[in-house]
């Protein structure tokens, strides 16, 4: 397969050298970094609206906080891609940005 050259297909050549299995469904885990923390109250109000359960992490001496949510379906390029440009669109105005994700497997 063939995916663009940015850190998304990346990540994509590299679960395919590890012989990942496209062709399932898997829960995909996307993060949600805020500019300041905590982030404001209404943007987890639109990431539940958005995707259900989300989990707060607080920041620690290992790094800053963020948010987590998963969104369980195929994995494809388009569609993690998609996912962080439209959660990106939405938290822009609370100081958010949706910039990493990953998949266990």
């Amino acid at each position: 397969m063939s995916w663009p050259d940015d850190a998304d297909g990346d990540v994509f050549r590299r679960l395919e050298a590890n012989g990942f299995d496209f062709s399932k469904p898997y829960a995909v885990d996307y993060n949600v970094d805020f500019e300041s923390w905590p982030p404001a109250s209404a943007a987890l109000e639109v990431l539940r609206s958005q995707y259900g359960s989300i989990e707060v992490f607080e920041p620690d001496e290992d790094g800053d906080g963020y948010v987590l949510f998963q969104v369980v379906g195929p994995i494809t390029y388009e569609g993690v891609t998609s996912v962080q440009r439209r959660t990106s669109s939405t938290m822009q105005p609370f100081g958010g940005i949706c910039e990493s994700w990953g998949v266990m497997h």
